[in-house]
């Protein structure tokens, strides 16, 4: 008998509770949160339901428009697919950008005090 080697996969459990937990980061688990998300995915009623409630989570097309919509969705995913790294990468231009608008204060101010 062989052994079993190769690839170990993410239980749909897993990955439905790991998508809903985000989900409820973000939207929080009201009725609002449901619209939100069916007009995310043009995903139906029940559909959204179950993701919210971790009995299933988005497929395909499904979890493109989620993770376009959700930071926490994303971050979620890509943890999952032990690649936690890869969000980093696409925070970089903003975190820049936040870098750049805090040495402008400090610049400002430090030109303020030499008056």
């Amino acid at each position: 008998m062989f052994t079993k080697t190769g690839n170990s996969f993410l239980a749909q459990k897993q990955y439905a509770v790991g998508i809903a937990k985000a989900l409820h980061m973000e939207l929080g688990a009201t009725h609002q949160a449901t619209k939100t998300l069916m007009r995310w995915t043009n995903a139906n009623e029940r559909t959204v339901k179950n993701w919210l409630a971790g009995s299933s989570g988005p497929r395909g097309e499904h979890l493109v428009a989620l993770v376009k919509h959700s930071d926490l969705a994303l971050a979620a995913f890509l943890g999952m697919a032990e690649r936690p790294h890869a969000l980093t990468a696409s925070e970089l231009p903003v975190l820049r950008q936040k870098l750049q608008s805090v040495i402008e204060g400090i610049d400002s101010y430090l030109c303020i005090g030499d008056t």
